[in-house]
């Protein structure tokens, strides 16, 4: 029986027919399985620009194929439009208030399915989190990558505006060519170009077989896109017959895939945030450190920005996803069995790709000649990180800086300190109480971390946050620490001109100063004031879990 019954099915739901009578279902629709499309359309940011058009098409596509949709609206912010304000602290907050309102909507309304449209960052996960939570068939269509904006041979992205900004505060270009960037970046509708948090969580998704192949890297404003929405439609009215629920394909083995592909194309930070936070949710055991036993057996194959050369359009040009899965898959780095969204095992779904990415571009390379021989995101841990750091360490040439802590209690301190040019090689920036608690949510540290590349300090200057990164940024950046410093990590205890070391290939952090010393710090240090009491931001510090946990809110006896 569907679960649709609940509100359509006897004599006693004469008054909820009636009601559905007036927003176009009749009398041969009753039986059908309702789906509820979650439409993130929003003016807000690109990102989202071009999904109504996607969830008219998919719309269309569920009636055709025998079911009843119903569209309800969900939020979105704009990571890139907020980044480096008070603002970004809503960015993870989002996730956890797009999951529970679909959630909320699918579950009220007693919908069968669920066919969520999501572009910016937080699309992805707060999708992922209410189809773990409910298990009832769904599939997620991403809105598709924005195309790369051009200025002279060079291809821009958002992330090229951040930079520029450091490169002008460095002297290194002048404010006509600030400016040029600035207005050709980011060309149209779209998510963010390059292996960002967008693109890396819309290649999760399609590895844990909860999108369609390909489907991940396809451009925004191209028409296949629109194609794969209704043939996503399609698809999960199969599933709904077949009874095929996101549990189902949310198993442990799907997940070391996800992660397995997110260290091949060099994907965001924010994947471990994420992914530890669905699996919590749908029950599966993921820790941090699962992330770097992957990471040890995994190379970075793809050539993608920020660190690397390309853009999202370029790896689905030269085979997408399912290209990259193919390597993997035949190199014993996949589990072939795990079943998709399509009723097949991701063997079977990669059964016509061909073993070898095309000899005509280097974007994929063969895992003979990786880009690096071990994934990019390590899980540094010490005296600093007890439960664990994330560190993203593509394109650096030596993950290693032992040098004096210069010490910041928010984001905006610190980004005027480095275009003050305060900052010199062999620093190691220490920005705390921005984490899940202490923010609260977490800001990403884009506008720092690019302003560090642009004034040409990406090989000599670490930068270490109990908050997050964005997708964008890349360098010795290191986040999540945890615990943070508002609950009592010992980040909050680092002093001005404190020794730090901060070792990649050993997998540490380290406050090098006595554990006398330290001891010492901790008893005299006084819990600071939450920076938030009421709304929303003040509801998820008092409910949020460390990160080394996913940053949940909907955690279990609170």
């Amino acid at each position: 029986m569907l679960r649709s019954a609940a509100i359509t099915q006897g004599i006693q739901r004469s008054p909820n027919r009636a009601m559905l009578r007036a927003v176009g279902f009749g009398d041969g629709d009753f039986s059908k399985p309702i789906i509820g499309i979650a439409n993130g359309y929003s003016t807000i940011t690109p990102c989202n620009l071009g999904l109504n058009d996607l969830a008219q098409r998919a719309e269309k596509a569920c009636l055709e194929a025998g079911t009843m949709p119903q569209m309800f609206g969900t939020i979105t912010v704009s990571d890139g439009i907020s980044m480096g304000t008070e603002g970004m602290k809503y960015s993870l907050v989002s996730r956890e208030v797009i999951a529970d309102s679909i959630e909320t909507a699918c579950n009220a309304q007693s919908m069968d399915g669920l066919l969520a449209i999501g572009g910016c960052d937080k699309n992805m996960p707060g999708a992922m989190l209410a189809m773990a939570r409910m298990n009832i068939p769904s599939i997620f269509v991403y809105g598709g990558t924005i195309k790369p904006g051009r200025l002279g041979a060079c291809d821009l992205t958002v992330v090229s505006a951040f930079e520029a900004v450091g490169q002008f505060s460095g002297g290194r270009i002048d404010e006509q060519e600030l400016t040029a960037i600035e207005k050709n970046a980011c060309p149209g509708a779209g998510s963010c170009g390059g292996m960002f948090t967008a693109n890396t969580m819309s290649a999760a998704f399609e590895a844990l077989g909860l999108s369609l192949p390909y489907s991940s890297t396809m451009a925004a404003e191209d028409p296949e896109k629109a194609d794969s929405a209704a043939r996503s439609a399609e698809v999960l009215a199969e599933a709904i017959k077949a009874n095929i629920c996101p549990r189902d394909l949310m198993t442990r083995e799907a997940f070391e895939n996800a992660i397995s592909v997110i260290m091949a194309v060099g994907g965001s930070t924010n994947s471990v945030l994420h992914l530890l936070a669905v699996a919590r949710t749908a029950g599966v055991e993921l820790s941090i450190d699962d992330f770097e036993m992957i990471r040890q057996r995994v190379p970075v194959i793809c050539d993608l920005k920020p660190s690397g050369r390309y853009v999202t359009v370029d790896l689905h040009k030269a085979g997408g996803i399912p290209q990259v899965m193919k390597l993997l898959l035949d190199a014993g780095l996949l589990h072939g069995d795990c079943k998709t969204i399509e009723g097949k095992t991701l063997r079977e779904v990669l059964a016509d790709v061909p073993a070898a990415p095309p000899a005509n571009q280097d974007v994929i390379r063969p895992l003979s000649n990786p880009l690096y021989a071990k994934g990019h995101l390590a899980i540094l841990k010490g005296n600093l990180a007890e439960e664990g750091a994330v560190a993203k360490i593509s394109g650096v040439k030596n993950p290693v800086i032992t040098g004096p802590a210069r010490v910041f209690e928010s984001e905006e301190t610190c980004l005027a300190a480095i275009l003050d040019k305060q900052i010199k090689p062999g620093d190691v920036v220490v920005v705390r109480n921005e984490g899940p608690v202490g923010g609260p949510g977490m800001r990403e540290m884009l506008s720092p971390t690019a302003a560090i590349v642009g004034q040409g300090l990406l090989d000599s200057v670490a930068l270490i946050t109990d908050g997050r990164f964005s997708g964008g940024s890349f360098g010795l950046v290191i986040g999540h620490i945890a615990p943070e410093a508002a609950v009592g990590g010992t980040i909050g205890l680092v002093q001005e001109g404190d020794s730090i070391t901060v070792d990649a290939n050993q997998l540490l952090i380290q406050l090098n100063v006595g554990e006398a010393e330290i001891a010492r710090r901790r008893a005299a240090w006084v819990k600071p004031e939450p920076r938030y009491r009421t709304g929303v931001l003040g509801k998820y510090a008092r409910l949020v879990s460390s990160s080394s946990k996913g940053a949940v809110t909907d955690q279990p006896g609170l």
